[in-house]
């Protein structure tokens, strides 16, 4: 059975990160983008890795412009825009494609591991967020109208 230990993220600027030092963590995996009615959970998602990151929580952001081109933007731009607008301090991976044949490995497994309405595999809309427990195996999809401070008893709970 896969673990979130298993996979790489795309580094912004190039490189990959081993997700292997996330066992143990409890983390929120989200394709964010920049100019999305979501983008304000920004801030949420922010309060949430300042409140719980010392008891052993992270936030891993996945730039994605498959949804009405909303993150533009290289990655300089993107974390300058999350810095000067929400002043996060979680990781930004590389952006990347959350559907189609571009999809990196690390999605393709959260999709199959928390399927979404009816079973779709596929994610619908930025901001879509996926809670991995300390053994490295995905607790719960969340949608992206869910806000980050309704995920914060479900990381309570974990932690």
């Amino acid at each position: 059975m896969s673990t979130i230990a298993d996979f790489t993220a795309k580094l912004p600027g190039g490189g990959e990160a081993s997700l292997a030092d996330k066992l143990g963590k409890v983390v929120l995996i989200v394709n964010t983008a920049s100019k999305c009615g979501f983008t304000p959970q920004y801030e949420g998602l922010e309060a949430l890795h300042r409140k719980y990151g010392p008891q052993g929580f992270e936030v891993l952001a996945f730039p994605c412009n498959q949804f009405g081109a909303q993150e533009p933007g290289n990655a300089e731009e993107i974390a300058s825009f999350c810095s000067l607008k929400y002043d996060v301090s979680f990781p930004l991976m590389d952006k990347i494609e959350v559907n189609g044949a571009g999809t990196p490995p690390l999605y393709d497994w959260l999709k199959k591991e928390a399927p979404g309405l009816m079973g779709s595999r596929s994610i619908k809309w930025n901001f879509t967020k996926f809670l991995i427990g300390r053994d490295g195996q995905v607790v719960r999809r969340y949608a992206p109208t869910d806000k980050p401070d309704d995920i914060a008893k479900d990381i309570a709970a974990l932690l």
